[in-house]
């Protein structure tokens, strides 16, 4: 079924049962739909045998892929070298599985003994022959969808974790769950959320980290209101809670602080902060393990909300948010912390993955850790004092001057702090480097980053008309594609052009680029780098082979030269990447395979851009595993939109509209957007009756599906309000297409 057919079914669905359909994206329209749920028996005792010996010798199986990262370093980096710069022109097509989703994929796959564990959305577990693609079974947490309206960056699952024989995956709401290797059978499942009872808005996207003899999780949400960070530690045989690290104080009306590196951290906090907001300072990603020192490290997450020093504030450090944090792993008390972003503004979490390697420093090997921060600069730090080694800005940045040489403290530049006059920022909220892995190759000691040189418009909505935004905030981030000051005037009122703002933030352009960067941390210095034709592309892998791969949003797994930067290979995949590549080796055969899935919050925030794969060929979720000599990768086929049918009669007056405007970009635009996207395009839904729409966005009709219901925020009046806001933008789209088609016609009637 094409995207087209997938629309027009869409609103038929609508009409008959109250769009009881793919809101969710849960069923495919390209591959095979997803598989229910098998148990077979055991094959072996001894599938999933991942412990501690085997991970100190992971070079020594270089055909494995044991940890998230392949090694304890996380390193993404893999010894095989039949793949190399002689023959990777010949990688093709080995084999495929369909995970029946539309939604963002970032998990990268581990191998074990020639089976591969992989995740998808809401924390769904498939464990596949390495060799074939078979599915051997699939394991589903049955998460209800509604949880995907807490989730800030889409309903994905960043990994697992692999350990004696079990499989360790969180899933979207929360719970922690210990699984058989061999069969698929639950074994245990915890509940991992301090706040479920009063409903605080949660999730859990992050892979589990194996850390001696526990595993631990932490979770995302400081982009809502009433979350308080923290990360847990559970037995790996039990699930018993062993010890819980806060990263943010408590309310003080509360009494003392309940562990006791928050008692240094409750005098850098606001004395006016209102605690009501709980903080933020979530840990949703990167996580280390250093089995020698014993230390976990935790990267944490922005302060709640963003923009500390407004609403009378004077701000302060805000300690431990957006910071990176050593926990001793035995007793879940803090070793060290450093902050990278003191007072955080922009929304600069410090939770991008880790490499934890050794550098020479001053002419002795240092146990170091590595860090390429959203903020823009790569971080080299001592992994056993925490003591700053160096620290050089990667990409282009304006937020700051520079950090101080002695504390590494940025020092801010004026103005930057406040978004009324909006402000132009470089990196914008999604940072100079994200989530997506880097890769770090010792032969070469180069760091392989993907980044991002794309800023941002910040504006404080407190006196503009769009107000408070569900999961912003009080402040608004605008990329520049999107800003376009006539069509914001609904939302924020009058806006200065983006010329005046470049001109204000001394930049002569705006560049929006992604870009691949190999960096030198021992010099501090590129190496090379090369622009990639889309802006949010996926994470990297580098080999024995001399290869960096690395796969963009339009389409295509890039293989490039490891020392020189030269691309090498330009593989058609026909669906979008955002997680890093792996390789493993069954038999003779190397593979190189990774998750092709556009999204996350490229794909809600924004619609597809043109020439990007998801706009060309929908984004149908997929395992794809290379080899040398195999043949094409098969394409989802090209899609069209569907028509918009003449929408009826607009009712509703300018203000009706206009109000609808600001609550559909409060509640409904982080997920849905105009034109091609992740999930519907509301337009085209703005004929449902009144009722029906009720139903849904009041009632949960859609939950299951993953519309939650939105009963606690708006009312009757609001979803008419929205309702109508939706019409009339129908009503543009279907006048617009009207004229493009009479324009097409007068076009074709001149040729003739």
């Amino acid at each position: 079924m094409s995207h087209s057919d997938a629309g027009t079914k869409f609103l038929e669905w609508i009409a008959v049962a109250l769009l009881m359909a793919t809101a969710a994206g849960a069923a495919s329209s390209w591959g095979d739909p997803l598989p229910p749920a098998q148990r077979p028996e055991p094959r072996s005792a001894t599938q999933g045998a991942v412990d501690a010996s085997r991970v100190a010798h992971a070079d020594d199986e270089p055909g494995e892929w044991l940890l998230e990262g392949r090694d304890s370093g996380g390193s993404y980096y893999s010894p095989l070298d039949q793949i190399d710069a002689s023959n990777v022109q010949r990688l093709g097509f080995a084999w495929d599985y369909a995970l029946g989703t539309h939604r963002g994929l970032e998990a990268t796959p581990l191998v074990v003994d020639a089976v591969m564990y992989t995740t998808g959305n809401f924390g769904r577990v498939y464990s596949l022959d390495a060799a074939s693609g078979r599915l051997r079974w699939m394991y589903d947490p049955h998460v209800d969808g509604a949880w995907a309206r807490y989730a800030c960056c889409d309903a994905v699952n960043r990994g697992l974790a692999v350990w004696r024989g079990r499989v360790y995956v969180a899933s979207l709401d929360g719970y922690l769950h210990s699984i058989d290797a061999a069969t698929g059978r639950l074994l245990w499942r915890v509940d991992t959320l301090i706040g479920r009872a009063q409903h605080l808005p949660y999730t859990t996207p992050g892979a589990p980290l194996i850390a001696g003899g526990v595993v631990v999780i932490g979770n995302a949400g400081a982009d809502f209101q009433g979350i308080r960070g923290y990360v847990s530690a559970y037995d790996l045989e039990s699930g018993a809670l062993r010890w819980r690290f806060f990263t943010v104080p408590r309310d003080p009306r509360l009494g003392p602080q309940d562990q006791p590196h928050l008692k240094r951290a409750i005098a850098t906090w606001d004395r006016a902060y209102p605690w009501r907001y709980g903080g933020g300072g979530t840990i949703w990603d990167g996580m280390g393990y250093d089995p020698d020192l014993r230390l976990v490290y935790v990267g944490t997450g922005n302060a709640s909300p963003y923009a500390m020093k407004q609403q009378a504030r004077q701000g302060g450090d805000a300690l431990y948010t957006a910071s990176i944090i050593a926990i001793h792993a035995e007793t879940g008390e803090m070793a060290w912390y450093y902050q990278v972003v003191p007072g955080d503004q922009w929304d600069y979490d410090s939770t991008q993955k880790f490499v934890l390697t050794e550098l020479p420093v001053r002419g002795a090997p240092r146990k170091v850790l590595l860090q390429a921060s959203k903020n823009g600069f790569l971080y080299v730090i001592d992994r056993k004092t925490g003591e700053l080694i160096s620290a050089h800005n990667f990409a282009y940045f304006n937020w700051a001057r520079g950090l101080d040489p002695r504390t590494g403290r940025p020092i801010l530049k004026p103005g930057t702090e406040s978004f009324e006059p909006p402000r132009l920022v470089y990196p914008s909220m999604a940072g100079a480097h994200s989530w997506q892995p880097m890769s770090y190759d010792a032969r070469t000691g180069l760091l392989y980053i993907p980044a991002q040189e794309a800023p941002m418009v910040y504006i404080d909505t407190r006196a503009r008309p769009a107000g408070l935004i569900d999961g912003n905030f009080d402040v608004a981030g605008v990329f520049p594609s999107d800003y376009d000051p006539a069509a914001l005037k609904s939302l924020f009122g009058p806006l200065p052009p983006l010329d005046e703002l470049a001109r204000e933030a001394g930049t002569a352009t705006v560049r929006s680029v992604g870009v691949l960067k190999a960096w030198d941390p021992v010099q501090q210095k590129m190496a090379w780098e090369r622009p990639l034709t889309t802006l949010w592309n996926g994470g990297v892998l580098s080999t024995g082979g001399g290869l960096v791969f690395q796969g963009d949003a339009a389409g295509y797994l890039n293989a490039y030269d490891a020392r020189s930067g030269k691309r090498l290979a330009h593989i058609d995949i026909g669906t979008g990447i955002m997680a890093a590549p792996m390789s493993y080796r069954v038999g003779r055969t190397q593979y190189v395979a990774f998750m092709a899935g556009y999204g996350g919050a490229t794909g809600l925030f924004s619609p597809y851009p043109p020439g990007t794969a998801a706009y060309e060929r929908g984004n149908a979720g997929r395992v794809i595993a290379l080899q040398l000599d195999g043949g094409v990768v098969p394409k989802p086929p090209r899609v069209l939109d569907a028509s918009f049918p003449r929408p009826p009669p607009r009712e509703a007056s300018a203000a009706q509209i206009d109000q609808g405007a600001i609550l559909y970009n409060r509640f409904c635009s982080r997920c849905h957007t105009f034109g091609r996207g992740e999930l519907p395009d509301l337009r085209r839904v703005a004929a449902v009756p009144q009722v029906a729409f009720d139903k849904i966005v009041l009632g949960g009709a859609l939950a299951a599906q993953g519309m939650g219901r939105f009963s606690d925020v708006l009312s009757m009046r609001g979803t008419a309000d929205i309702r109508a806001f939706l019409l009339d933008q129908a009503w543009d789209a279907y006048t617009q297409q009207v004229r493009s088609e009479a324009q097409t016609h007068a076009q074709r009637s001149r040729e003739h």
